[in-house]
């Protein structure tokens, strides 16, 4: 599963297997047919400023500095995705962790 991650600053990326679904809906939807033993590549958009809500947070459009390095953050989670599956967790742990 790729997902964002609200407790990671803008552009990490963390690997893990498992782990419970933290108010996260797409995250507990899957879970719910999965059980949580599924591994996950786990994307920083950093947390919400001020008193803003979680969810507006997460569904707004990306900040113009965000946009131009996206690019760049999801290029990355795909290397990240294609060493999981060639080398497993904990080679894609050691090289993005």
């Amino acid at each position: 599963m790729i997902h964002d991650e609200l407790d990671l600053p803008f552009g990490s990326i963390r690997l893990k297997l498992g782990g419970g679904d933290n108010g996260h809906n797409g995250l507990r939807s899957v879970t719910a047919r999965l059980g949580s033993d599924y591994y996950r590549v786990r994307i920083g958009i950093g947390r919400p400023p001020g008193r803003m809500d979680p969810a507006a947070y997460v569904l707004r459009d990306f900040a113009a500095p965000e946009r131009a390095e996206l690019p760049l953050v999801l290029e990355r989670a795909a290397d990240a995705v294609e060493i999981l599956l060639d080398k497993g967790l904990a080679a894609a742990q050691n090289e993005f962790h």
